[in-house]
């Protein structure tokens, strides 16, 4: 945290651009949340006059014999996939850092492809073809969806094969960064695994795609789920306050779950930063934000440290830039409090004694990256950790495809649709438009909090407000909105394919936590120090939110029914119940175009900028404001 004055107009700005943020949390969020428990009070159905309930709704959910085995059965098939997370992710994130440049890179080119092409409703209907009599390979597994006493096994295999790749993927693009922070790895990973089991218990919890389109909670009632038993207390059976109960009772736990998972955030000091780019100067004065020497910036008065050979016997080159402890710049933190440096100019990296005959090497995100074959630590990659790298990510890519080969064969065998001519605009336009307005709003909330601090070194206690929502999807707070679009008269229109959100969260949280480490390094103004470097992740996050929205069945589901409006997963999970036997268009939901732009984009972010992200926790020690703090 930078320290500021008073006057300084710095913490007014930074409530000004938090404002969008919060009147799009209290109009999208908190009101949808309001009614949702104000409709859990009510008994009554969709249509016609209701009455105020009170806690009946709520002791008769808990009395029903179908919401404790679906709370159960959808717990169980969160395990799996929070296996994968914790167990095989991290061990791959460390081989493929261990590796060294080219076989990280590698590893976040393969991993990127699963994201990227992943269509819950298009893996449901590719699996829906092992129904065949004729079926083999591990699509005729779906054979034993239609017995009650092998379909909840089978559905949890299935889940588990289906998103293998996409959650291993995601997982080690969470842990990669904390591998290279400037503070202990160790208590970093950590704090990224917490948060990482926390969303995918949270992920879990709202499943819904996979089931609906597969089993639809049958067959009697063995593959519920808490997402498709709210849907049908809601619109199949028609009971809105029962429905409203289950999606407050599953919003509480997922608001639980988020409210957590921003404190550890917080608590733990966590922080993004970037590392210079490759084949670049790090002390570039285009960015002071990257100077080599945390908090030293590139000035007259103060040049980093050039890139010279040190003389043997112990002398310094005659053009070294601090010739005595006088000479330094006034606020270069080399000071005898920061841990193992020396007060004087002896040492040109904070924190690394001065050694005859050898330069010390940089550590943490501010050492040059991008060597050939250098991984985090600044060391060259030994042949066997190149080795063990390759076989890491060789053995998940072989584990990922093998689960993805119903999908993959799919995709070239021929099948119906029910969707209108204008499936792919339904599909991508709203979603998109839907990314950047929510992703956008939530940017400028980043830079008010993360940027200019409102609060001091308490600013990141601002996303409290806006944690119970980190983790909610569209089904918590569908009912609400589903009956504000009804009220609007929206409903069967384009504009209701728009996801109802003005504001995401998580781009809120990962947005605060680079823009706050991008400002502790900061010695120019907003706009080159933290603006610019900062804008390319708002981007990223623009295209991962619009294929998130893309792929998602279950608002389209609510409120449209009409071909022409169909978005690609609501057509596909249409012809399913309308072609027995899977004979639905799989490739349907991953057209060529798009997913050839998403990959590509996404290829880019990760080789020219998430290959550059550090994650820290605890204080920096290199930041200006740990220098004023101490």
């Amino acid at each position: 945290m930078t320290s500021r004055t008073s006057d300084s107009p710095a913490p007014a700005l930074g409530w000004l651009l938090l404002m969008p943020a919060v009147l799009g949390m209290l109009i999208t969020l908190v009101l949808p949340t309001v009614l949702t428990i104000g409709f859990s009070l009510r008994s009554g159905g969709l249509e016609g006059p209701s009455r105020f309930a009170g806690a009946d709704n709520y002791l008769r959910l808990f009395a029903d014999d179908t919401f404790w085995p679906a709370l159960g059965f959808t717990l169980s098939v969160t395990v799996m996939p929070l296996l994968v997370a914790l167990v095989v992710a991290p061990p791959l994130a460390l081989a493929l850092d261990r590796g060294g440049t080219w076989v990280r890179r590698a590893g976040r080119i393969l991993l990127s492809l699963f994201p990227v092409a992943f269509s819950p409703a298009a893996v449901a209907v590719s699996w829906l073809r092992g129904l065949r009599a004729d079926a083999d390979g591990p699509a005729a597994w779906a054979g034993s969806l239609a017995d009650p006493a092998t379909a909840p096994g089978t559905l949890r295999l299935i889940v588990a094969a289906a998103t293998f790749g996409v959650v291993c993927a995601l997982a080690v693009m969470a842990f990669l960064p904390a591998l290279r922070g400037d503070a202990g790895v160790t208590p970093a990973m950590l704090a990224v695994g917490g948060i990482v089991a926390l969303a995918a218990v949270a992920a879990g919890l709202q499943l819904f795609t996979l089931a609906q389109v597969l089993t639809g909670g049958g067959p009697m009632d063995s593959t519920q789920t808490l997402a498709l038993l709210q849907y049908t207390f809601t619109w199949r059976a028609g009971h809105l306050g029962l429905g409203a109960t289950l999606a407050t009772v599953t919003g509480v736990i997922v608001w639980v779950l988020g409210i957590a998972a921003t404190i550890l955030a917080v608590a733990s000091r966590m922080r993004l930063t970037l590392t210079p780019a490759p084949g670049r100067e790090a002390h570039s004065d285009a960015d002071p934000a990257l100077s080599p020497v945390p908090g030293v910036p590139h000035t007259p008065a103060g040049p980093p440290v050039p890139d010279v050979p040190y003389e043997p016997a112990g002398s310094r080159p005659a053009d070294f830039p601090y010739p005595s402890a006088g000479s330094r710049p006034a606020d270069a933190p080399y000071a005898s409090h920061l841990s193992g440096s020396y007060a004087s100019a002896e040492s040109p990296v904070p924190g690394a004694p001065y050694a005859p005959g050898k330069a010390p090497a940089p550590a943490g995100p501010y050492a040059p990256q991008g060597v050939d074959g250098a991984g985090t630590s600044g060391r060259r990659a030994s042949a066997g950790g190149v080795a063990a790298g390759l076989v890491a990510l060789a053995v998940v890519t072989v584990a990922a495809v093998a689960g993805s080969l119903p999908w993959l064969s799919g995709l070239f065998e021929p099948g119906e649709t029910v969707a209108g001519p204008n499936v792919h605009l339904n599909t991508w336009l709203p979603a998109f438009a839907g990314a950047l307005v929510s992703v956008g709003v939530a940017y400028l909330g980043a830079l008010g909090i993360g940027g200019l601090r409102p609060l001091g070194r308490r600013s990141e206690w601002l996303l409290l407000p806006f944690a119970p929502w980190l983790f909610v999807g569209p089904g918590p707070l569908g009912i609400a909105n589903w009956n504000t679009v009804r009220g609007l008269g929206l409903v069967d229109t384009f504009a209701a394919l728009v996801p109802p959100l003005l504001v995401s969260v998580p781009a809120l949280l990962v947005l605060t936590l680079l823009c706050k480490g991008l400002a502790e390094r900061n010695t120019a103004d907003l706009l080159s120090g933290v603006v610019k470097p900062s804008l390319p992740m708002a981007g990223i996050l623009v295209v991962a939110v619009t294929l998130v929205n893309a792929q998602d069945l279950l608002w389209p589901l609510l409120v449209t029914q009409q071909p022409d409006l169909a978005t690609a997963p609501l057509a596909q999970a249409m012809a399913a119940g309308r072609f027995p036997g899977g004979a639905a268009d799989v490739g349907l939901a991953t057209p060529l175009i798009p997913m050839a732009l998403a990959l590509a984009a996404v290829v880019a972010a990760q080789l020219l900028y998430l290959d550059r992200l550090a994650l820290s926790v605890g204080r920096d020690t290199g930041s200006r404001s740990s220098v004023q703090d101490a």
